[in-house]
């Protein structure tokens, strides 16, 4: 076994507040679909309206009158599209968020980086970020190489992420996460109190078909389409009010832990969505100055503090662990 600690990270982000400044890239955006049978025949507007739900058709449709061909062609929006073509269009990058695009380097090895994720960075794009992501960071920081994201974290979860450095290495990573062959541990500042040293949770997740919020999940029973759910708690230090406690979760679920913490009473510090949507509802309006005096630090105080997954050649058990990001480890001394 070998084992990988990280060093202190400096503090990347002020505590009580994350950064809402936007950042004009310059850039542009393309896109490519290819049209399966089900869309033969669409006009084109309608097609790509179905395959980017989050723009309307004006949208679309000044899209299309900019850069847009069906097979290297130029089209308009009403020309029809049949299975098999190509559809590819170029627009202008949206401004995004500033965000926090340092990360260091935990490990190094010819097959896979270990990585320190900083909280605030999304780490694939999204309808919001695209350039401002851990993806597009670490192209600009390896343009020579061809890496793959083994697994993901929440933008506002810090910590490490294990990247993959060639195919092989990426097959077998990504298997490893999908059997539950790699330990993640977590560490989380939550609220309430337990007298409990360790205890499991086991509560089946599934999408919150009563949230406002599309990507919320919640405890839904499996007979009801939920999917099973285990995690493992331990309490590290017990505060007045708060506890810091680590965390394993058996299962790979959205937000698992998040939910689970949630649902026993316990949810995370800085959390803009459990328990309370109706922040994060506050925060996608506003942005951070809506929210900030309604939590008690700017960022969900989670952090993925340690993996343990088996060497893709020599099969040799690797540790790495991360220490708490300055403006977790500086909230507990508020404690």
């Amino acid at each position: 076994m070998v084992l990988y600690p990280s060093k202190q990270r400096p503090n990347c982000m002020n505590q009580n507040n994350f950064t809402d400044d936007i950042e004009n890239t310059g850039k542009t955006v393309e896109q490519r679909f290819l049209v399966e049978g089900e869309c033969d025949g669409f006009r084109l507007d309608k097609f790509l309206c179905k395959k980017i739900k989050r723009l309307s058709r004006n949208r679309i449709q000044r899209v299309i009158e900019g850069e847009c061909t069906i097979d290297g062609k130029q089209a308009k929006s009403s020309r029809k599209v049949y299975t098999g073509q190509e559809v590819r269009f170029i627009r202008p990058a949206p401004q995004e968020p500033i965000v926090p695009k340092d990360f260091s380097i935990v490990l190094e090895d010819k097959n896979f980086y270990v990585i320190d994720k900083p909280a605030g960075l999304p780490v694939h794009p999204s309808a919001k970020y695209h350039y401002s992501t851990l993806t597009a960071a670490l192209k600009e920081r390896f343009p020579t190489e061809h890496l793959q994201i083994a697994h993901r974290l929440d933008k506002e979860t810090s910590g490490l992420v294990l990247i993959a450095r060639n195919k092989k290495a990426a097959s077998t990573l990504k298997q490893a996460f999908a059997h539950r062959e790699v330990e993640k541990y977590y560490k989380a500042i939550v609220h309430g109190h337990s007298t409990d040293d360790e205890f499991t949770v086991d509560l089946s997740i599934g999408p919150d078909s009563q949230s406002k919020v599309r990507v919320k999940m919640g405890h839904v029973p499996i007979e009801k389409g939920g999917q099973s759910a285990l995690t493992h708690v331990k309490v590290l230090q017990r505060f007045s009010s708060h506890m810091l406690v680590e965390c394993q979760p058996f299962t790979g679920r959205q937000h698992q832990i998040r939910v689970h913490l949630s649902c026993v009473g316990h949810p995370i510090v800085g959390d803009k969505m459990y328990p309370n949507e109706e922040i994060f509802l506050k925060y996608i309006e506003g942005g951070e100055e809506a929210v900030m005096n309604l939590l008690p630090i700017g960022r969900q105080a989670l952090h993925a503090a340690k993996l343990v997954f088996r060497h893709p050649d020599t099969k040799e058990t690797i540790v790495v662990q991360s220490e708490l990001p300055q403006e977790l480890s500086d909230f507990l001394q508020t404690l």
